[in-house]
């Protein structure tokens, strides 16, 4: 008999001109299905409930002010707390002037986890060039997600982005910079702490009592002992041999093209990247329905589908609803886990 939760998931509205709208709706007709945990949408009712008819979805949306009404709600209507969009939003059509709306939706739903009245954020895909359009000064949602922590606690905050799927957990360590400044942003230190903040998440919120982490070279080869880049040994290997005597279970560093195959991931229970694509390209191919994009290091739980807004296909009803669902799956495993531990 499955245990009902004493708060729903919050879900930001991300771009409203994307597939946020539609993978929402679709996830909410298959909540019995499923066996959704109730969540709420902080975002436009209008454009949700244009997106349904042009979808051709049968969905009761009900506005709400309270995220203690959303759960009573959920089986009969789509919850949603109310943030204008700025603009009638046309699907596949982004416009800066939805960029306030998409980052109030975003702070809103921090603030009502961190305030205890939603049990965990679930953020739908940003258009990172509208917001930087109209100001927003983040790299992405994890350093966003980072800063609105710190500003909630007074305490500063290291987001670990990790893709959490059923064949494969990969960290990248660097995430949203250009390549060619990424072994300028290796550090030791950065390695370390992303590796201790992974060891630390894994065990608290996903029971995993010795976490194994494999640590990937920054070079082909990882480096061939330095014939090919000094980093490897330089940089990623001392910081591992740190990290061992402090009692965590890393290896490495790995060559990266030797690491994914079945037999290599039955060694380690997450993959500990050098940059973004080193990660992310072996984590979604092998799981890109199934992924979950969560970030590690945050006083509350988020996650997120692990794909982008998909213009092209907005509102055309070939969107596909799984990542979604699995993010709010995971979200409300790892926030009844926060709940059990108080």
């Amino acid at each position: 008999m499955a245990i009902p939760f004493s708060r729903p998931l919050v879900l930001s509205q991300g771009d409203p001109a994307g597939i946020g709208p539609d993978i929402t709706l679709m996830a909410w007709l298959r909540r019995r299905e499923l066996g959704l945990p109730p969540f709420f949408l902080i975002g436009d009712p209008d454009v949700l409930a244009l997106r349904a008819r042009q979808l051709n979805l049968a969905v009761s949306i009900r506005e709400t002010d309270e995220a203690s009404k959303a759960a009573g709600m959920f089986a009969d209507a789509l919850p949603v707390m109310t943030i204008s969009a700025g603009i009638e939003v046309v699907a596949g059509e982004p416009h800066a002037a939805t960029a306030k709306g998409t980052i109030a939706s975003i702070e809103k739903a921090v603030s009502l986890v961190i305030h205890g009245e939603a049990l965990a954020v679930v953020t739908n895909p940003i258009a990172k060039a509208v917001l930087y359009e109209a100001g927003f000064r983040f790299p992405g949602h994890t350093e966003f997600l980072a800063d609105l922590a710190a500003r909630a606690t007074g305490r500063p905050v290291t987001p670990v982005m990790m893709l959490s799927g059923p064949k494969l957990r990969a960290i990248p360590v660097t995430i949203h910079i250009p390549v060619r400044d990424v072994p300028q942003a290796l550090t030791g230190e950065l390695i370390m702490e992303t590796c201790r903040i992974a060891h630390e998440d894994l065990r608290q919120r996903f029971g995993i009592e010795a976490p194994r982490l494999a640590v990937a070279g920054l070079n082909p080869h990882a480096g061939e002992g330095g014939a090919i880049g000094t980093e490897d040994e330089d940089v990623i290997r001392p910081a591992i041999e740190r990290l061992r005597d402090e009692g965590i279970d890393a290896i490495g560093p790995l060559p990266a093209d030797t690491m994914f195959h079945d037999e290599a991931r039955a060694r380690y229970d997450v993959a500990v990247c050098m940059y973004h694509d080193q990660a992310l390209i072996p984590a979604k191919a092998l799981g890109f329905d199934d992924s979950v994009n969560v970030t590690l290091g945050l006083p509350f739980v988020r996650t997120s589908p692990d794909h982008g807004t998909a213009f092209g296909i907005a509102g055309k009803g070939l969107a596909r609803e799984h990542s979604l669902v699995a993010a709010l799956k995971l979200a409300a495993q790892l926030g009844r886990s926060a709940e059990s531990r108080r």
